[in-house]
């Protein structure tokens, strides 16, 4: 008897051993993949799910996101930045130097390390950095060396754009306070951040001007520990988020902020190779990168009238992009996160309500960059079960953004034919009849006369980027940018001719997965009943070099011919911004074998996985899991798929599907 006792203590503790050792997914993501040159624009920022802060060295010369991993110079360490978008990007304030201001600052690139909520690197001036965060805090400790001064530089004024005003006053001999406006992304609108700044030891200013200033501290050789609150709302509040976590070490708040990650990560449970994984896992953390709950502690925030105004309870969000977010990103959270999302949907609603315009208004409440589309992302929500979105409170609004639609170049014109289709969906939701057949016939005759005219007869021009004034794309890859009217195109071109002109469009590398209007392209073989192909192309897309012809803007002068995703620093193919968890979430989706093709529409089209098991917790307390069977090799064709242990005819499941809690089967 006590042999079988002292037989199963041992398994327990073998299996004990097991569990604690097994990895956790965040430990899976690689935080440097995208951040070097034009490959990506992602930082290695500390930071947490929907947070305010992202505290991150900025290179010096910068990119859009301040960091940059081939480039050693830095110009400080600011809190904020919108991650992978273009132009110039928005944030890069409150800039710390852990130096004097006129001193050349190095990081030491051999000294970097990076994981889901904290950073840190050696200067060449010897001082070692170490970076975390809350929602609404940046923390800063920084170990001089013994025969160094603890000096640390302020940029009050530092921004990625223009700062328009800045004031910031003493408090002690260890607390600064003060605000910041600043121009948002490409320029457009501006938004107003209070802020309180505490240390852990006194200091001496021994300048103060030009938005600069110097501190000296007596630390002793201790860490001096910086940390800096920021609010929308006012001082008062930027200096209560400081207060919250007064009594939390910054290993405590590094911790949390980890817990935090593990979290958000554990959703999604894949089986595969570590360098698949790695890029599956760095790709969702992209994904929780935006929007900032915005929300003060004592329930408030900023509109986007100026107003302050009460969350009632429900987490007011901001910081968006929804042109490249609305196609993958936002679908995805319905799926991992339906609460926020819920609260994400609802921050539009009331967006909507106090003054939404298409770019960043001039009272936002933290870096942001553009809305359009957000019909589309509200009844793509509300049709997959998501709560409390008022049609109602925001449809006078909803209307009058469909009043001025852009219709300037042919593909404003398919963007606004989907955002017509959207608000008669809605229309139909609320039972405005007569308004739902009106936008449809909007809808319909605008993408009809457009398509016709622009897109139908393919002609030599359609491989010029920008032709016919076109934004960022081809005629061939914005003629598939309007899957909601895929039958009409089978009707006016034949299903035999749209097949074969979508295979000579990947056939001739006219694809272009560095830009968001075609990513979803690849999915529509399945509509055409060629379903291979989708699994072929995807594949390909996720695991093989491509040759690309195009960047963000323009034909390259020599094809890239290389992987789209990689384990690297150079992450993303060149010129691929990932533009906000965007080309993350299509990584994600894309690997796991489902694809929301038609933003709107409760399903998902399925291609061959590229892990062999994936689990889905959602937030019910379901398991929808996916598994393949018999694949012996990666590129084995797809025979039979089966749900819940039923063949389906379809390359396509439900939502309900998946929150209902089922098992999805591919058997090769």
């Amino acid at each position: 008897m006590k042999v079988i006792q002292i037989k199963l203590a041992v398994l327990l503790l073998l299996s004990l051993f097991v569990f604690s050792t097994k990895a956790s997914n965040s430990s899976k993501v690689n935080l440097f993949i995208g951040t070097s040159g034009d490959n990506g624009q992602v930082s290695p920022g500390a930071t947490v799910p929907f947070g305010m802060v992202n505290v991150c060295p900025d290179s010096h010369p910068r990119t859009h996101v301040g960091y940059d991993y081939s480039i050693d110079r830095v110009s400080g360490i600011s809190v904020n930045r919108v991650s992978g978008v273009g132009c110039s990007g928005a944030g890069g304030n409150l800039s710390i130097k852990p130096a004097n201001q006129d001193m050349e600052l190095m990081k030491i690139r051999s000294s970097e390390k990076a994981f889901p909520g904290y950073y840190e690197t050696l200067f060449n001036n010897g001082v070692k950095a170490e970076l975390t965060a809350t929602g609404n805090v940046a923390l800063e400790r920084f170990l001089f060396s013994k025969s160094s001064e603890a000096v640390v530089s302020i940029n009050f004024g530092a921004s990625f754009e223009k700062i328009i005003d800045e004031q910031h006053t003493m408090i002690s001999n260890n607390e600064i306070e003060g605000y910041l406006i600043s121009q948002n992304v490409c320029g457009r609108g501006k938004y107003k951040l209070f802020f309180h700044f505490k240390s852990n030891f006194p200091f001496n200013i021994t300048q103060n001007k030009n938005r600069k200033a110097v501190l000296v501290f007596d630390n002793k050789n201790k860490p001096v520990e910086l940390r800096i609150a920021v609010s929308s709302v006012g001082i008062d509040e930027a200096r209560a988020e400081n207060k919250l976590i007064a009594t939390k070490s910054f290993s405590q708040v590094k911790k949390e902020a980890a817990r935090l990650w593990e979290d958000k990560l554990s959703k999604i449970t894949v089986q595969g190779n570590p360098e698949e994984q790695t890029l599956f896992y760095t790709s969702l953390y992209r994904v929780y990168q935006s929007p900032a709950n915005v929300s003060s502690h004592n329930g408030k925030y900023l509109a986007t009238d100026g107003q302050i105004k009460s969350t009632n309870n429900i987490p007011y969000y901001s910081s968006w992009s929804l042109w490249d977010t609305y196609r993958t990103k936002f679908p995805l959270l319905v799926i991992t996160e339906p609460k926020a999302m819920s609260h994400m949907a609802q921050s539009l609603v009331r967006l909507y309500q106090s003054g939404k315009v298409n770019w960043s208004t001039d009272s936002e409440a933290t870096p942001s960059v553009r809305t359009e589309h957000a019909v589309l992302l509200l009844l793509d929500a509300h049709r997959k079960g998501i709560k409390g979105i008022d049609f109602e409170a925001c449809y006078p609004q909803l209307c009058k953004e469909a009043s001025e639609l852009a219709m300037g170049s042919p593909d404003q014109k398919l963007e606004s034919s989907t955002d017509l289709w959207a608000l008669s969906q809605i229309a139909k939701i609320i039972g405005k009849q007569a308004d739902a057949e009106k936008y449809q016939t909007q809808s319909e005759i605008l993408f009809s006369e457009t398509w016709k005219k622009e897109f139908m007869t393919i002609d030599p021009t359609f491989v010029k980027m920008g032709g016919n004034g076109l934004y960022q794309g081809t005629r061939w890859q914005y003629r598939w940018a309007v899957p909601q009217y895929l039958h009409k195109m089978i009707e006016w071109c034949g299903k035999d001719s749209l097949r074969a002109q979508l295979t000579q469009f990947f056939d001739l590398h006219l694809f272009n997965q560095g830009n968001e209007p075609d990513i979803h392209v690849p999915y529509l073989f399945n509509k055409l009943e060629l379903p291979e192909k989708t699994s072929e192309t995807v594949f390909a897309l996720l695991t093989q070099e491509i040759i690309h012809k195009y960047g963000g803007n323009a034909e390259f002068k020599t094809p890239y011919v290389g992987r789209a995703f990689k384990n690297s620093p150079e992450g993303y193919m060149p010129e691929m911004d990932e533009d906000d968890g965007t080309m993350g979430a299509w990584y994600v989706f894309s690997s796991m074998g489902l694809y929301p093709l038609t933003i709107g529409e409760p399903e998902y089209e399925l291609s061959s996985p590229l892990f062999d098991q994936i689990t889905i917790k959602t937030e019910n307390g379901k398991t929808f899991r996916i598994k393949t069977v018999n694949r012996k090799k990666l590129t084995d064709p797809v025979k039979e798929i089966r749900l819940n242990g039923k063949n389906i005819n379809t390359r396509s499941i439900k939502h309900k599907d998946i929150t209902s809690g089922s098992m999805l089967e591919f058997l090769y």
